[in-house]
């Protein structure tokens, strides 16, 4: 924003950016393992807002740029059921096109498939797709992805001049996504540091006479101070000289709003960070981003950002009951192009396949019971069993590890599991597990298991004994690290700070843990490639296993072709050690009013429905 030369008087003209983040494929106002609509998700309801934000525009002569920031291609059905069927098109790449998207960028997420599914989806793309800081190593190539885009655009001055503006924009992917997937092979990619890529392509991206720098960062607003391969580098990123706008994403977050209250470098009222517009459009469509730049163009002829203004504009808002509410109706055409994958998802995913005697949800994962997760940590531990044969774990004891996949948080309070007794559909698999991961297993020892469970215990805050009004969970500690370990029975004691002792009495067959102890434990693909807070498990040894799916497991073992494990009927993994005198506050999703008899003994008292929606609870430890 430095100027170099002066301002023509007259040479002042705006540019206004609009942005999506973190789709993860809700591209109807629909929850599909609810099997209702949802008002407060969906492209559909955003695209009502992208109109309404280019009619502004036009009526004053605002030039608009629509961009999307990535992990758009996974998340729901509609992606998994149209992966199946590769010839068809892609409802997300029809959607990008009837709305007329400027260039997309790509976020860890969107590797989810594979790369020949990756590549059949960028072959329809209609505008650019980009990811900067992806490297090829050999000869493999990702067909349709571009390092960077340059945008030849026209704008209009104050004085009614005519003149042509370059944008470059770039994209980038935290670079820990090349252990997340596995469909990265490390020997034919590299993932660069993101200020690293970002200094070399702005160089570039100048060279080639760009007026702006705009950057697609698939990544949150982390620590202020850089770091090498930093995750959430959003903020260093913003501080980088040449870069005018950043579009944040990763985290699910908000930007400008509460979400980032506080952090060095940033502010978050008005959506700067480093005095650069940042803008954060959550998830799911619930918001669209919108970064106003109002550019002064000097006597050389370039272009400089003079002033600028963020915004988000949310699709729904909640009641005072929590519910949602839209603000916006769903954009008529775009259902209507919609409608044909809509429908089949919901007549597929309605067929019946099994029976549960009792209700499946997540309402009190963080605090409670979650039988939701045990049935997942069973399944998976029943796939597991008959591979273990005369290998390296057969005589060992079989543990399972899973987290909690929808826990309300930055995906709202209707982001709970929720499968009530009755028939099962199939619909109800990607209510109890989220995402497309594989089933693996390690072998593990007791002291590894050890700093697994205490990584795994950071998300709460530490608690004051005899204190009342601490909140529970750490918001800036992903829920989904949350792992817990079936086959085990131990204690979490809030007292004591994370990382510093706090999961203890650890048992295994009502013994002590012993250091050397050997185990093998189930656990996601996603976990084992070390993702979340676990790089060390990268390097555990593997059993051996077909390729299978979670869900895949799940759906074998609520239809019984799989039998019952031993680990179904182990007691409850967990538990807080206990606080004389203590309460803490919880959050929950306004669906656990009708399951709160579950945690009678938790003492629970409600304090009514938060700002957000979200349910609160105050409980004894």
């Amino acid at each position: 924003m430095n100027r170099t030369a002066p301002i023509h008087a007259d040479a002042l003209s705006q540019v206004r950016l609009l942005c999506t983040t973190d789709l993860h494929m809700h591209l109807t106002s629909f929850d599909y393992g609810a099997n209702r609509p949802d008002p407060s998700v969906g492209l559909t309801r955003t695209a009502t807002l992208i109109a309404e934000a280019r009619r502004e525009a036009r009526a004053n002569g605002v030039l608009t740029l629509l961009l999307d920031n990535g992990d758009s291609m996974q998340g729901t059905p509609l992606d998994t059921l149209t992966s199946a069927d590769d010839d068809g098109p892609h409802p997300l790449m029809q959607c990008f096109a009837h709305l007329d998207y400027d260039a997309i960028g790509l976020g860890n997420h969107d590797f989810d498939q594979g790369l020949p599914a990756l590549e059949a989806v960028l072959a329809q793309a209609s505008c650019p797709v980009i990811c900067t800081n992806m490297i090829p190593l050999g000869d493999l190539r990702i067909r349709g992805l571009k390092p960077h885009a340059i945008l030849d655009r026209e704008v209009v001055t104050d004085g009614g001049e005519r003149r042509a503006l370059r944008i470059g924009v770039m994209s980038f992917l935290p670079p820990q996504t090349l252990g997340w997937s596995a469909h990265l092979p490390e020997t034919q990619f590299a993932i660069e540091d993101i200020l690293v890529s970002a200094r070399a392509t702005v160089s570039v991206l100048k060279r080639e006479g760009c007026d702006l720098v705009v950057a697609l960062c698939h990544s949150g607003l982390g620590p202020a101070k850089p770091r090498p391969h930093q995750e959430n580098a959003a903020i260093p990123l913003a501080g980088l000289p040449g870069i005018d706008a950043v579009i944040a994403g990763h985290t699910h977050g908000r930007m400008p709003g509460p979400d980032h209250h506080g952090l060095a470098h940033v502010d978050a009222r008005r959506g700067l960070a480093h005095g650069t517009p940042t803008v954060m459009a959550g998830t799911a469509g619930a918001y669209l981003g919108v970064i106003d730049l109002r550019l002064a163009g000097d006597t050389t002829g370039a272009w400089q950002v003079a002033d600028c203004r963020t915004a988000l504009r949310p699709i729904a808002r909640r009641r005072a009951d929590g519910r949602a509410e839209a603000l916006v109706p769903e954009d008529p055409a775009l259902a209507a192009l919609l409608a044909v994958p809509h429908d089949r998802a919901v007549r597929l995913l309605d067929r019946p396949f099994a029976q549960i005697g009792e209700s499946l949800h997540s309402y009190f994962t963080f605090f409670g019971s979650d039988r939701s997760l045990a049935t997942v940590a069973a399944a998976q531990a029943a796939a597991v069993r008959p591979f273990l044969g005369a290998g390296p774990g057969a005589d060992l004891p079989l543990l399972s590890v899973a987290s909690p996949g929808k826990y309300g948080a930055r995906a709202g309070p209707d982001s709970f599991t929720d499968v009530p007794a009755g028939p099962l559909a199939l619909r109800h698999l990607c209510d109890l597990y989220v995402f497309p991961n594989d089933l693996q297993a390690v072998i593990v020892t007791g002291a590894e298991l050890s700093c697994w469970l205490e990584t795994s215990a950071s998300l709460f805050h530490r608690v004051r004994p005899g204190s009342e009004d601490s909140h529970l969970v750490n918001p800036e500690v992903p829920g989904h690290t949350f792992d817990v370990i079936f086959g085990l029975t131990y204690e979490i004691d809030l007292s004591r700070p994370a990382g510093r002792g706090r999961v203890r009495n650890i048992r295994h067959a009502g013994r002590p843990l012993e250091p050397e102890q050997r185990f093998v434990a189930a656990l996601s693909s996603f976990r084992a490639s070390g993702g979340g807070l676990f790089r060390t498990l990268r390097r555990t040894p593997r059993i051996d296993l077909p390729v299978m799916s979670v869900r895949e497991a799940l759906r074998r073992y609520l239809s019984g072709e799989t039998p019952r494990d031993p680990l179904d009927q182990t007691p409850r993994p967990w538990n807080f050690a206990p606080m004389p005198g203590t309460r803490v506050t919880v959050q929950t999703g306004p669906g656990a009013t009708k399951h709160l008899k579950e945690i009678a003994r938790c003492g629970v008292r409600s304090l009514g429905y938060d700002a957000d929606g979200f349910l609160c609870l105050s409980i004894a430890l």
